[in-house]
């Protein structure tokens, strides 16, 4: 892993990100871990195996999407039960065709993201849920249900409220109570920005222009951070060893046919599979025909996804090989995309020691 190790250090010479964690498993033992760069350019603060990222759209497949597996298993929902048979509050009369499986895949027609934020900051945060909820009843949808793909901050936000309607509990209380303490993931959490912030050994993102702030410790999306910090396409924070153990779960409730310690193999085989005509996986994502950024190397059925402040996983299931890659590209600012061209050659490079 020499050369892995040496790509690691060129990313961080040309600023691809100020640092990050890589983590490589195979078969349950952990190939390759090692921490590199700064967590924060401001204080010079170096980043730890044990740091901790703002996890951003990583949110949607290690948490609302397990969430949603734990509703289906205690059969308080299923994938193809209709939205409004939940949430009957929509003005689109095409809502009434959208099922969770459509919201999972991406592929339910509503837009990709509103900028709800900016109208959100102006009210009072007590308001701020119930108002959110009316706009998101409000959408229209750019194109009919099942027809095209176009991947949706939105339909997970609605899969947050219908989570929290049908377990009756807050989505990170819901989460925590039913996976993450069973299996002490005590570094994967929402950070709840109504109580004392938290900034230890977490790495900074942006130096928001309309917060005025370095971000630390405060969730980067702005419109999970406008709701307080939860939600459910972003809010999630984590240290890569503690993301590797909920991914190691999920690869042996995978293989243990009869029946898995949190998750059944049959209904992780279905939120694992490519779904039609979507081209996605129920809540993750797969390797795309050209320029994955996964590489060339992980077979077709592999499954993962990708963070906005520069996280990701890829796994292999038939190999029970993953890889863990956290890093805080948008630290101090967004408009470093480097990392699009660094995904894939590291993740080639990892492979190729691997396999």
């Amino acid at each position: 892993m020499n050369q892995v190790d040496r790509l690691m250090h060129q990313a961080i010479e040309d600023r691809i990100f100020p640092g990050g964690v890589l983590l490589v498993s195979r078969d349950k033992q952990i190939e390759f871990f090692e921490a590199y760069g700064c967590a924060d350019l401001f204080s010079g603060a170096s980043v730890k195996k044990d740091t901790i990222y703002d996890l951003a759209s990583l949110t949607k497949p290690l948490a609302t999407t397990l969430a949603v597996m734990q509703l289906i298993q205690e059969s308080r929902l299923s994938l193809d039960q209709l939205v409004v048979s939940v949430l009957p509050h929509f003005l689109d009369p095409l809502m009434f065709q959208v099922t969770i499986r459509h919201l999972l895949a991406h592929n339910s027609g509503l837009a990709d993201y509103r900028p709800y934020y900016l109208y959100l900051r102006q009210i009072p945060l007590k308001e701020r849920k119930k108002q959110l909820k009316k706009m998101l009843t409000q959408e229209r949808l750019v194109c009919v249900p099942g027809r095209q793909v176009l991947y949706s901050d939105i339909g997970f936000m609605i899969l947050r409220w219908i989570i929290e309607t049908i377990s009756e509990q807050r989505l990170d209380h819901f989460l925590y109570e039913f996976l993450y303490h069973p299996l002490r993931l005590e570094r994967l959490f929402f950070v709840d920005l109504n109580q004392q912030a938290c900034n230890d050994n977490i790495a900074a993102t942006e130096l928001c222009d309309w917060r005025n702030v370095l971000l630390k410790g405060k969730v980067h999306d702005d419109n999970a951070f406008i709701m307080g910090g939860i939600d459910g396409h972003a809010g999630l924070f984590g240290s890569a060893v503690d993301v590797a153990r909920l991914i190691s779960t999920l690869l042996s409730d995978h293989r243990e046919k009869s029946g898995g310690s949190f998750f059944n193999s049959d209904l992780i085989q279905v939120f694992w599979s490519r779904q039609t005509p979507s081209g996605r996986a129920l809540g993750f994502d797969m390797p795309s025909t050209d320029g994955a950024s996964c590489g060339h190397f992980f077979p077709k059925n592999s499954v993962g996804h990708l963070g906005y402040t520069g996280t990701s996983f890829w796994i292999d299931p038939v190999r029970s090989i993953f890889i863990v890659l956290l890093t805080n590209r948008v630290h101090p600012s967004r408009f470093n995309i480097g990392i699009r061209k660094f995904r894939p050659i590291i993740h080639n490079q990892i492979m190729i020691n691997m396999i």
